[in-house]
């Protein structure tokens, strides 16, 4: 789950992160309210689900609460890459002397997490990793043992030579390690960590992405959840229990099981097509949620073709044969359908089918080519 730079912000600043003081605001007038509030300089920031808001024009400076105001107004109602800002923050504008880039990622090859910094703040991370990777650093950290006060003065001597930055810089980047691992986040950063001209370090961005299989330990960072910034597709995906990700392809993909699911998308590349998604139903034969998972897949006009592809272990074969009828009478399809089932009581299964008028593979290999056929892929 993303939530908003000010949300980010907040949770840092609840594990004494020092960052600016900030407010976020959805009218025109409270934004030159809190401009008043926090005096001088501030920054009108979109709060949207999105990178690129400065180049966009949802991050503007005003040196007076009548120019946050006019800012706050203009971005409000802005439409930017497809979301509509709904919301704006007003922070205090910290002067900036020097900027850091520092966060932490959730690394597959290291099976933990993964700390990264760089001099090169202020920018995008994977521009400066695609350009200039040496003046990334990366170190690893034992989730077991976690960030040691050791690798955090090394971490922060790789942004910094002078002592008195580093003592203020490493005491920040424990904490944003602390804010990882106790949010269940698979992704913090901070982008830019500044040094102001008075020797001071503030962070003056935030984001944070939480583990949406860890939010039942977090009621108070599930609340957080902004629909709005979420896909029609998504939302209905995440309300019925379903693991959904939209990808560039025509053949929609309908499966049990994560594993299975990415399986199944490397044989549709294997024969020559392109998946549509990632759509994994979990152990149910619910006619409620097939109909569902139709009804994403189907939303996307490049879907050419559905494949319904199940193992069934302890879901049997047959509840789900029974289940799709049940599922295509109440809703039929506008595309067609591809299925193979196997594992238990799999017989039945091609039975209940075939009353009805369907044919079913006995292969995952003949479902896939049949499947990317139809598509028009080259199988």
């Amino acid at each position: 789950m993303k939530i908003h730079e000010y949300q980010a912000r907040s949770i840092l600043r609840g594990r004494g992160v020092p960052v600016p003081r900030f407010e976020v605001v959805d009218d025109p007038a409270e934004a030159r309210r809190v401009a008043e509030e926090i005096g001088g300089m501030v920054v009108v920031k979109a709060q949207v689900h999105v990178g690129g808001r400065g180049k966009a024009g949802g991050v503007k400076l005003a040196n007076t609460p009548e120019e946050a105001e006019r800012h706050a107004r203009d971005i409000l109602g802005m439409d930017i890459k497809g979301l509509t800002v709904r919301k704006v923050m007003v922070a205090h504008a910290v002067d900036i002397e020097r900027e850091y880039y520092v966060g932490i990622v959730v690394d597959r090859a290291t099976k933990g997490p993964v700390y990264m910094v760089s001099s090169e703040g202020g920018v995008d991370i994977e521009t400066v990793a695609a350009e200039t990777p040496e003046k990334i650093f990366k170190l690893p950290i034992d989730p077991v043992q976690g960030l040691t006060v050791a690798q955090a003065a090394e971490l922060a001597a790789h942004l910094d030579d002078r002592v008195e930055v580093v003592g203020q810089v490493a005491p920040v980047i424990i904490k944003l390690y602390n804010a990882f691992v106790q949010s269940d986040a698979s992704l913090a950063e901070i982008n830019p960590l500044v040094v102001s001209p008075d020797g001071k370090v503030w962070a003056v961005d935030a984001k944070m992405n939480i583990d949406d299989n860890a939010l039942f330990r977090h009621p108070d960072i599930a609340e957080m959840r902004d629909p709005s910034g979420e896909s029609e597709e998504l939302r209905k995906a995440r309300e019925m229990g379903l693991s959904f990700v939209k990808l560039d392809g025509n053949v929609g993909c309908c499966v049990n099981g994560a594993g299975l699911a990415m399986t199944t998308m490397d044989l549709i590349k294997y024969y020559g097509g392109e998946p549509a998604n990632f759509l994994d139903i979990g152990g149910s034969s619910s006619p409620e949620k097939v109909m569902t998972a139709f009804d994403i897949i189907t939303s996307d006009p490049n879907v050419r073709v559905i494949l319904l592809n199940i193992f069934g272990g302890i879901t049997r074969c047959d509840d789900v044969a029974e289940g799709l009828i049940e599922a295509l009478e109440a809703r039929p399809l506008s595309v067609p359908l591809v299925v193979r089932l196997t594992g238990t009581n799999e017989i039945r299964a091609r039975q209940i089918l075939a009353e009805h008028g369907m044919e079913s593979a006995q292969t995952m290999d003949e479902a896939v080519e049949k499947a990317v056929a139809m598509a028009g892929g080259q199988a």
